[in-house]
């Protein structure tokens, strides 16, 4: 028997399951990952149901960043037109601040950011998420509360700016957004 054809087989071989045990290891690897952010959104958010937090993750909501969801609002209110004006900027930024977002904070500097940098669409989605997540972990006042606080935030940042031409108090597009955040809000029937 020829042992260089034998080596070779057998290397061949070696070289196959290397690479399968590779594949196999960096597939544990992303389970695991993915089983750690669940686990630390479940603890920030209080959300225990798998379909949100796997959702959350798909829309790559870190548990860094969750924190700052609470400003998403205000965020998608303020860009409802195509850009923030001054008054729109100073009223998101008060509001961000009266509920403790520190100016020397991460969550303050993402907040910059976004007044700069439109968020994408899809911040608004995992928002959407998000809140139904939490929603179906609150009773209907604290529901209520929490929608009337948040929204109420939002709705003032759209009437900073006062609407089209200074005539209406909250323009077209930036209802639109608020009702579209309100049904985040709504229990889906089943």
């Amino acid at each position: 028997m020829d042992h260089s054809l034998f080596e070779s087989g057998q290397s061949l071989e070696d070289a196959f399951f290397r690479k399968r045990d590779a594949e196999l290891i960096a597939q544990h690897r992303k389970l695991e990952k993915i089983k750690c952010t669940r686990k630390a959104l479940a603890e920030i958010s209080g959300i225990h149901n798998a379909k949100v937090l796997d959702k959350l993750i798909e829309l790559e909501v870190s548990p860094q960043i969750l924190s700052s969801m609470a400003v998403v609002p205000l965020i998608e209110v303020a860009w409802a037109d195509g850009k923030v004006d001054a008054e729109e900027r100073r009223a998101l930024l008060a509001a961000a601040e009266s509920k403790g977002v520190a100016k020397c904070s991460v969550d303050h500097a993402l907040l910059e950011n976004w007044l700069q940098h439109r968020p994408p669409a899809k911040l608004l989605d995992a928002w959407m998420h998000y809140i139904s997540g939490l929603c179906e972990i609150m009773s209907r006042e604290e529901r209520r509360a929490f929608q009337h606080d948040l929204l109420g935030r939002a709705r003032k940042v759209a009437e900073a700016s006062g609407g089209l031409l200074g005539m209406a108090k909250v323009s077209d597009k930036e209802q639109a957004v608020l009702k579209k955040m309100e049904s985040a809000f709504t229990p889906e029937q089943a």
